[in-house]
């Protein structure tokens, strides 16, 4: 099994900037996409920023220009670095990694859970 552990959430004031992580671990052959989502209670979980194996992109229209995700493929590990937050990006942000484990089968995972807390 996979593991995802995040880290870097927080409190933050509007404008601010805060930086999230999630490193995982297990008996991983290869990674694929990796990305972030996020959910406020009551409302269904919605994409943030995804990235490719090679590095390609995809931002939810709400957060493009502001964040920026990014991986490094040695440490199995991805990022994303929100600048200018604003109130409406408070949420519970959530880790998601795909891929093939070692014994050649497929993995979709999750990590717990960051709250991410943007005060106006």
């Amino acid at each position: 099994q996979v593991q995802l552990v995040e880290s870097g959430g927080g409190l933050v004031q509007a404008g601010g900037s805060l930086r999230l992580s999630c490193t995982a671990s297990g008996s991983i052959l290869t990674m694929n996409a990796m990305g972030w989502y996020r959910q406020v209670l009551g409302k269904q979980r919605e994409l943030v920023a995804l990235i490719a194996s090679g590095g390609g992109t995809n931002y939810a229209a709400s957060v493009k220009g502001r964040f920026t995700i990014s991986r490094d493929n040695a440490k199995n590990t991805v990022y994303l670095q929100m600048n200018s937050l604003k109130p409406e990006d408070s949420a519970v942000y959530y880790c998601n990694a795909e891929g093939m484990l070692t014994d050649k089968s497929t993995f979709i995972s999750w990590a717990l859970g960051t709250q991410v807390t943007v005060s106006s």
